[in-house]
């Protein structure tokens, strides 16, 4: 369930507390496609069926990295709808971003998110997010992250 926060005064009061989770979404393989032929990472880890089956420790293929990245703006959607009259949010980068598990193509991933801070910048505020993605049914994370965004008014 999506976590309403009513304007960046009442996300600083949040600050150093998990936001929210966002639903399970399953990773498909076509999904895990489609970002090979995007970004020419091809190696049969991710795309040779067969070959994973045989020699993959995980017995399928799995996602790239860097789509699980990619993923974040859906799960975080899905876990906090922080309202106001902004212009426009943007990505900034990572502070720190480790990939300490696979997600095997079928599998269900969520997000969860915990608020590390809110800074005034020039014309706005820069969010720190801790994320945690996670693979259903296994105890190591895929994913874990700071993540930083700014929004502008």
């Amino acid at each position: 369930m999506t976590r309403v926060v009513n304007g960046v005064e009442e996300l600083k009061t949040l600050a150093a507390q998990e936001i929210g989770a966002s639903d399970w979404h399953t990773v498909t393989q076509e999904q895990i496609d489609r970002f090979a032929e995007v970004t020419g990472d091809h190696q049969w880890i991710h795309v040779d069926r067969e070959r994973a089956r045989r020699e993959s420790p995980y017995g399928a293929p799995i996602a790239h990295g860097f789509l699980t990245v990619s993923l974040l703006s859906k799960l975080i959607q899905d876990a906090v709808d922080v309202r106001g009259n902004y212009k426009m949010r943007i990505n900034y980068g990572f502070n720190r971003l480790r990939f300490t598990g696979a997600v095997p193509a079928g599998s269900r991933i969520r997000g969860r998110f915990t608020l590390n801070s809110v800074k005034d910048i020039e014309g706005g505020v820069e969010i720190a997010w801790g994320v945690v993605v996670e693979v259903e049914g296994r105890e190591k994370p895929a994913l874990v992250a700071e993540w930083l965004g700014r929004t502008y008014y």
